[in-house]
């Protein structure tokens, strides 16, 4: 799942977004997260299905390319790098929004603000991760992503408790209307099926595959939920696309919950970037030195990652970007694509009911990521235009 924080940053501001504010809690906006999560339960259950179908398959891709040959692994690969591509952009507008907020320092650089330079450089201090090559040290940073994301939470629930602030806000009714807008925030909470199929091969048991998907999505919907609705009584129609950015300035807990959401993307770019990374090296000849390799894959890499800092100081609004990734794409790698592999490999084995059940997925699927992509472009366009 997309645990590197993004996903519960966006989560109080995707709940306020209901319209007609109740005073008693409401179960639908609960219904809605709970529902993606059986959902995701259900996709990664499928995919865990394909591989013990064919022991030779090891990647998200292979899936594809089992199903549909060499189209469908394309088609699998080139939703996979617009996912890491997307998410890279919306953590480095998040790293944009936080470095401001913990460091009040006036700068300029001819045309560049105090945010764009502060970016600049917290990325250039980044950058070099994208050259390393041990998957130890890659998987130390991503461990420390998580715990990042944690003290997030924690943060925000000692402000809850502790600090100078009214839980009494209303909590809003979820209302059909209003899914464009929010749905892909979700869908891309729940984004993480390209890993899972590694996870499977990982495993000593992987029989336990489906229960270790359950737990962890059982894990992630308690949190996204409670920091939902935490937020949202916290802070209720003033709460910013992302909840640090709407806590109390002067606390300890604040300053702590902004450093840890500034730190998080400096720890993800290195594994975001490291399925790219090896698919390029098994790509350069045999010929090529390590050395050599490793040169080619750091500068592409810096390149890669330049792009995506041009990009976010271009287009610097995190819930809409976001939106359109979860939109666009999480919800093809969640949803859509692992039914339409299982349908494909298991044609003929499959019954009625649950060929019903698959192709209701992908329909729901479909028209989710194509009102949320309408409604997120949309609004980008609409506030970049009104720069």
């Amino acid at each position: 799942m997309q645990v590197e924080g993004l996903g519960q940053l966006a989560t109080p501001y995707a709940v306020e977004q209901g319209v007609g504010h109740l005073q008693h809690f409401q179960p639908s906006i609960v219904d809605g997260l709970i529902g993606l999560g059986v959902l995701c339960i259900y996709t990664c259950h499928l995919l865990g299905k394909c591989l013990k179908k064919n022991s030779k398959l090891r990647s998200y891709e292979d899936i594809g390319n089992h199903a549909f040959g060499a189209k469908g692994r394309v088609l699998a690969a080139t939703f996979i790098y617009m996912d890491i591509f997307m998410s890279l952009v919306s953590f480095t507008i998040s790293l944009h929004d936080n470095l401001i907020t913990v460091l009040h320092l006036k700068l300029h650089l001819a045309k560049l603000s105090a945010p764009q330079l502060l970016t600049m450089g917290a990325v250039l201090i980044a950058l070099p991760s994208l050259w390393l090559r041990d998957l130890s040290s890659i998987s130390f940073l991503s461990t420390l992503g998580v715990l990042m994301t944690l003290v997030i939470f924690m943060s925000v629930a000692a402000t809850a408790i502790v600090g100078d602030v009214r839980v009494n806000h209303e909590i809003p009714f979820f209302q059909l209307h209003n899914i464009p807008s929010i749905s892909g925030i979700y869908v891309f909470s729940y984004g993480g099926h390209i890993v899972f199929p590694n996870l499977y091969k990982a495993m000593k048991d992987p029989s336990k595959f489906t229960k270790v998907s359950i737990v962890s999505f059982t894990i992630v919907t308690a949190l996204y939920t409670i920091m939902g609705f935490m937020g949202a009584k916290m802070f209720g129609p003033s709460v910013k696309s992302q909840v640090t950015l709407s806590m109390p300035p002067n606390q300890i807990v604040t300053k702590i919950a902004l450093w840890a959401t500034v730190l998080t993307p400096m720890t993800k770019y290195a594994l975001a970037f490291s399925p790219f990374a090896i698919q390029l090296e098994h790509m350069l000849p045999n010929s090529m030195s390590g050395r050599t390799k490793m040169i080619i894959r750091g500068l592409i890499g810096s390149s890669f990652l330049l792009v995506i800092l041009a990009l976010a100081l271009t287009v610097p609004y995190f819930e809409h970007a976001l939106s359109l990734t979860g939109s666009l794409v999480s919800v093809a790698i969640s949803l859509i694509f692992p039914c339409a592999f299982y349908m494909k490999i298991f044609w003929g084995h499959i019954s009625k009911p649950l060929l019903v059940l698959n192709m209701s997925i992908i329909t729901f699927g479909f028209l989710l990521g194509v009102v949320g992509t309408i409604s997120s472009s949309k609004s980008l366009v609409k506030f970049f235009l009104a720069r």
